[in-house]
């Protein structure tokens, strides 16, 4: 049974974002990320996770609060992954439609097993695998393929980890570093070629399509969707 899926992780904490970010693409996992309930909102529209990993306190509201909206676009399981750890916020969170309810401190392997469990009972379940779409463009997460109008556009591993990273990060500058180290797993090394030359396929890819991937000179390049 394959266990693997897409995840959005709700978390203001750069240090728990970061460190569940890797515990989690190092399982296999695709993640998606979101700092805010504004940012959460804008994955959801392009999203369709397996499982969302929710935190109770951010910046810009309440995560218990946010329940009935995220459930009108995703039926996915809700972690609450959270610092409230009295009684009654734990029975709220559940109240509220949260299928699990995690206090932190925790033990990261304790979490990476209830995440596992969670997309075998949705395979069990029959549950459709996490895809991402905006406009036109739709990509497959488990399967690994993306479709611009429906035609599989047959890119390869790290196009499409590229495309990936642009889509759940559209309109954010990012530099030839950052996109080497999270596409290809590894530190550049000053090689810059490899990015350059896979985002000028991908371009290629995407002409006529309503999808720009822009270069900020000196600064990097970004998704831009016109």
């Amino acid at each position: 049974m394959n266990e693997k899926g897409l995840i959005l992780i709700v978390e203001d904490n750069a240090g728990v974002l970061d460190a569940n970010v890797q515990v989690l693409s190092g399982d296999g996992h695709s993640v998606m990320t979101a700092g805010t309930l504004a940012s959460a909102r804008r994955r959801l529209k392009i999203a369709s996770p397996d499982l969302v990993v929710l935190d109770v306190m951010l910046p810009d509201g309440d995560g218990i609060d946010f329940m009935p909206e995220l459930r009108e676009s995703c039926s996915a399981p809700v972690l609450f992954l959270t610092g409230r750890d009295k009684p009654e916020d734990r029975l709220a969170g559940l109240v509220a439609g949260g299928n699990d309810y995690i206090i932190k401190p925790y033990d990261i392997n304790e979490f990476r097993l209830r995440v596992r469990n969670f997309l075998s009972f949705a395979r069990a379940a029959q549950k459709p695998v996490g895809t991402l779409a905006t406009g036109s463009l739709k990509l497959d997460m488990v399967a690994q393929q993306a479709f611009l109008d429906g035609e599989d556009m047959c890119l390869a591993p790290k196009e499409f980890a590229l495309l990936h990273l642009f889509v759940t990060n559209e309109d954010k500058v990012m530099n030839v570093e950052t996109l080497y180290k999270k596409a290809w797993g590894q530190s550049m090394q000053g090689d810059s070629q490899a990015v350059r030359k896979a985002i000028s396929r991908l371009r290629s890819k995407l002409e006529e399509s309503e999808f720009l991937i822009a270069m900020q000179r000196g600064a990097g390049y970004s998704f831009v969707k016109e």
